[in-house]
């Protein structure tokens, strides 16, 4: 593969979300002809992912914009994912690339979103979203095996009960003042009710949130490596269509993080396993968080 292109596709693995901003991947291209994506267990978070759930779904949404890359130079990619899980178990993904024709307006526009998409902790305004935007998300998710589900509001009192366990957990705490995260991209506190973004401990003045949060959850049928390979990979392509339509996201994973470190078991849904649950709306323009150097 020519560097060129190699490079390209760094920079938009590099500008992905993942958990704390961990950024928990490495992208080499070995043989000329691929690139492969590594988990970077260096950035595992062990204590709030024991399973690695959180990192694996991370690295599908840069895997996402490696995808896209291929597609805006005139590529097919030809995506293995888990190729040698024996073997290398730390290689992810294989990407190899064919020849194709010209992206579509669709993959342009998704591509043209890889560098303003941000996490955004902000306030959002009251307006709603759009039914067909909504299932224009819907279909996002969809295209990558996975299901984008609307909670119930009582989601969010679930995620403020476990932000409250998590915090009495002083290693969890510990862990999660390593995140690479500056304070400016943490969000105000809210004044009131609800709180719908998470506490990272950093928190800067105050402001009062929208008072009902638009919330989505992202499923996958299974929920082993491949599903949360494939979670993120539809994480990012639902962030990005998004982003298109102007819409901002941040993230309630709190009740997530509590029953993967409870090794506590779903609870029967017609939509699957949850892997990442969304507050979706009308926010400000934000600052990015820092990304990593490229190793490509």
């Amino acid at each position: 593969m020519v560097t060129s292109l190699a490079r390209r596709l760094g920079l938009a693995a590099a500008q992905a979300p993942s958990v704390h901003n961990t950024q928990p991947w490495r992208l080499t291209t070995p043989r000329g002809e691929f690139a492969e994506l590594h988990a970077d267990w260096d950035r595992w978070l062990r204590i709030s992912d024991p399973r690695g759930r959180s990192l694996h779904v991370s690295c599908g949404a840069a895997l996402f914009n490696v995808r896209l890359s291929v597609r805006l130079a005139r590529h097919k990619p030809l995506v293995w994912l888990l190729p040698s899980p024996d073997e290398e178990p730390e290689v992810l993904a294989a990407v190899r690339v064919a020849e194709s024709g010209p992206p579509t307006e669709a993959t342009l526009g998704l591509y043209q979103a890889i560098p303003v998409r941000r996490t955004n902790r902000q306030p959002f305004t009251a307006r709603r979203i759009p039914p067909h935007v909504l299932a224009e998300l819907r279909a996002a998710a969809a295209a990558e095996g996975a299901s984008l589900l609307r909670p119930s509001q009582e989601t969010l009192d679930f995620a403020a009960l476990a932000e409250d366990e998590l915090a009495l957990d002083a290693a969890y705490q510990a862990e999660l003042a390593t995140a690479a995260m500056p304070s400016y991209v943490h969000g105000p506190q809210a004044t009131g009710s609800p709180d719908p973004i998470r506490d990272f401990g950093h928190r800067t003045g105050d402001a009062r949130f929208e008072t009902e949060p638009q919330l989505a959850v992202l499923a996958t049928p299974g929920d082993g490596p491949l599903d949360w390979l494939r979670a993120g990979q539809a994480l990012q392509r639902v962030l990005l269509t998004a982003t298109v339509h102007g819409i901002s996201a941040s993230f309630l994973n709190q009740p997530l993080d509590l029953r993967d470190m409870r090794r506590r078991n779903d609870p029967p849904h017609r939509g699957g396993h949850p892997q990442m649950i969304m507050r979706l709306g009308y926010g400000p323009a934000v600052p990015r968080a820092p990304r990593r150097a490229l190793d490509v």
